[in-house]
């Protein structure tokens, strides 16, 4: 804490002063200050990193039920998923089947990942495109950033900046399963004192395609900023609530051929054996965003900028459990009545409450042939973890809102990093990225099974990176190298202490090597990546999901992905463009051990040691070796456009022993995307969009999850799995008024 009072006051004082100096109001550096924000997080043109961009005018027409993973589905090499089938809920992607722990994820520079599960909720933060002026996706390491390191991807969005004039907007959606959005938002445009104000707010409702999707979701972005001259100071505020169905579970493949729909969250029986769902079976999450943003032009080239951020979290889970003993929560036999009663139907909340607060700090040095960046970062996160009964059938003296469990975890990281382009020459430039890690984390206090969780580690990381680009003429060449390092998470901390394996756990290593070429005319863009991503240590998913969805991971010493990247965009005629992409890869794993759990029999089940089994070579999971994309855009005219694509994902693997039986068979979806906009009176815009997800009615999944176990007197394994059925075609429809 001493280090982060330290540096929020050297990024403090000077704000404090330049912010009563007077200066010269000039509306033409707006967009220049604003971007100076994010820029020294992202790749340009020249920078040796695989990335994929969507500009404003995109940002803009993404379908209100569209969350950001699902926006960047036909980016290369990413695959998505949502939990209620359709959007609205929960949803992530995988970027070369990495997984979101694996994704960092930056806004105005400030990490979002979750500090201790190392993933972004996006359904936290709904209707997020609102307020987003432009996105970057970098694949593989990417450029040094903030928070955990990026073990497969990058995303880097920035808010909305100053409009020169003021604004008013107004947007609604509705589609199916009861969906509806609705968003509202006004600027005030920079005013002759140097100040801008603007405000959006987002609401979302939904039925979602299976059981208990349901959503309700609000988000509100406000922002004030004072521009005076080279100084630009901006208050922004992003305010995100949830309460959605509890979705995580899937359905067995049984149930996926008689029911896509089903989902067995909240499902209980009464006393007279008949089947009933609890209504209030919930997740439930409210977050509140503070971000102080200081930019100055120190010279010509040279500009600092400082950003202090705090987030406050808090949410639960409320849960109906049947038939639970009540020994699992710490609890006595209750006795009513003179009847004793070891087990009871209990509706339960699993909560947390976390404090995360950030600062950074950086500089940026541009001229001439030089682009340089130097910064610092550091971030502390505060969360508690904690149980209550709320409610049980037999109670003869429980506590009201009965706590069972509590523990805490605390995380500091202190990033430093440098980076420079230096042109060499007309057409080469040098690249080079230096980061410095160090992550403090210890958990305290015991988990909801009781075991311990008494963890401190400390790691310390150096990440460098280089590369070269060369620019002939309309062609562009890269290569780079790049090491990247990350630390367990939570949940695989947890897993291994209650395996007993707490000392064995290790941080992940990466080297990945990247090379790439690109072409560009006035109406042709191709290019074509390859990458060599080799692991150390890395952290793999099992199959299995923890009682609350996180999905549960183990090292394995020797993995990599290796694959190739292609990507086109042709525009034979004005009045229409083609896109596409295909990524393939090879996704393995060497000299693999996979353990499964052993009982005596199916009776019984009392525990014996485990059996295993010994791959040379098994294919990583969710990792498929094609995923494709193609989309023809018409363009009628300038303020209209209709566009069908379709996206290919190959066969996955959910285990690792890359077996038939556990795979997410290869699937193809259609999409079509309209808009028409039309001018209405002097600058305001009527804009008119319809969306069609899936568009030939597929029926498939997504994601999966499995469980299995045997038994040493020869009985059938016992198979647990979770599948992820997605809605088939389903519409959404936006009017948006603009003045």
């Amino acid at each position: 804490m001493k280090r982060l009072a330290l540096l929020c006051g050297v990024i403090i004082s000077p704000i404090m002063v330049l912010a009563f100096q007077n200066g010269q109001k000039e509306k033409t550096v707006l967009n220049k200050l604003d971007s100076i924000v994010v820029e020294a997080w992202r790749a340009g043109k020249n920078t040796p990193v695989s990335h994929s961009e969507l500009n404003p005018r995109e940002v803009r027409s993404i379908s209100p039920v569209h969350s950001i993973p699902m926006a960047l589905s036909l980016m290369p090499s990413v695959v998505t998923t949502t939990e209620g089938g359709n959007g609205l809920g929960y949803s992530s992607m995988r970027v070369r089947g990495s997984d979101g722990s694996r994704t960092n994820v930056t806004i105005n520079g400030i990490a979002m990942n979750d500090a201790e599960s190392q993933e972004v909720f996006w359904v936290n933060i709904p209707a997020f495109s609102t307020f987003i002026q432009d996105i970057q996706l970098q694949r593989g390491v990417g450029t040094s950033t903030n928070g955990p390191g990026a073990f497969g991807a990058s995303l880097n969005l920035r808010t909305l900046y100053t409009t020169p004039e003021a604004y008013g907007m107004a947007e609604t959606g509705v589609g199916s399963y009861n969906s509806f959005s609705a968003t509202i938002g006004a600027g005030t445009g920079l005013t002759r004192s140097g100040l801008s104000f603007d405000v959006r707010y987002s609401r979302s409702l939904g039925k979602g395609y299976i059981r208990n999707a349901k959503s309700d979701l609000s988000s509100l972005f406000a922002t004030a900023g004072w521009f005076n001259g080279k100084t630009a100071i901006r208050l922004n505020y992003i305010y995100g609530d949830q309460s959605t169905g509890i979705t995580w579970e899937g359905i067995s493949r049984e149930m996926m051929e008689s029911d896509r729909r089903f989902n067995p969250a909240g499902l209980y029986y009464d006393q007279a054996g008949n089947i009933k769902f609890y209504d209030n079976e919930t997740d439930n999450y409210t977050q509140h965003h503070i971000q102080a943003i200081f930019t100055r032009e120190l010279s010509d080239g040279l500009t600092w900028n400082s950003v202090l951020h705090y987030t406050d979290g808090k949410g639960y889970y409320e849960n109906y459990k049947g038939n639970k003993r009540f020994s699992d929560y710490g609890l006595p036999v209750q006795i009513i009545n003179g009847e004793e009663y070891k087990k009871s139907d209990v509706i339960i909340r699993q909560s947390l409450a976390n404090d995360y607060y950030a600062a950074s700090s950086t500089l940026q040095y541009t001229i001439d042939r030089v682009r340089a960046t130097a910064g610092v970062s550091y971030s502390y996160y505060d969360g508690s973890h904690f149980g209550n009964m709320i409610w049980a059938m037999w109670d003869q003296n429980i506590p009201d809102n009965y706590m069972w469990y509590l523990n805490n975890g605390y995380k500091g990281d202190l990033s430093a990093f440098t980076r420079a382009e230096i042109s060499v020459g007309k057409s080469l430039i040098v690249f080079a990225d230096l980061q410095y890690r160090n992550i403090g984390y210890s958990l305290r206090g015991d988990d909801k099974d009781f075991v311990a969780l008494d963890y401190d580690m400390n790691y310390n990381f150096f990440n460098p990176k280089a590369g070269l680009t060369y620019n002939w003429g309309r062609s562009r060449f890269f290569a780079s190298a790049s090491i990247g390092r990350k630390e367990p998470g939570r949940t695989d901390i947890k897993e291994s202490i209650k395996a007993g394996k707490a000392g064995l756990i290790k941080p992940e290593r990466l080297l990945d090597i990247e090379a790439g070429y690109s072409f560009t005319s006035d109406k042709i863009v191709l290019s074509a990546n390859l990458y060599l991503m080799e692991y150390k240590d890395q952290l793999v998913p099992t199959g299995r999901l923890s009682e609350t969805g996180y999905v549960i991971k183990e090292n394995v010493p020797v993995s990599f992905r290796r694959g190739v990247e292609l990507a086109a965009a042709w525009s034979p005629f004005t009045f229409m463009r083609l896109d596409g992409n295909l990524s393939l890869s090879l996704n393995k794993i060497r000299n693999y051990t996979h353990w499964t759990d052993l009982y005596d029999n199916q009776d019984e089940w009392n525990p014996l040691p485990q059996t295993s089994q010994f791959f040379s070579s098994t294919n990583l999971p969710f990792s498929p070796s094609s995923v494709g994309m193609g989309m023809i855009t018409f363009l009628p005219s300038s303020n209209s456009s209709l566009s069908f694509y379709g996206k290919h994902v190959g066969k996955q693997f959910y285990d690792n022993t890359s077996s038939n039986d556990r795979t997410i068979p290869t699937y193809f979806v259609m999409g079509f995307k309209g808009m028409k906009s039309f001018k209405i009176r002097g600058t305001s815009q009527l804009e008119l969009g319809i969306y069609i997800d899936n568009l030939l009615n597929r029926k498939y999944f997504s994601n999966a999850w499995v469980y299995m176990a045997k038994f040493a007197d020869g009985s059938s394994p016992y198979v647990e799995e979770g599948l992820y059925p997605q809605a088939g075609i389903n519409f959404m429809f936006k009017a948006a008024f603009r003045f």
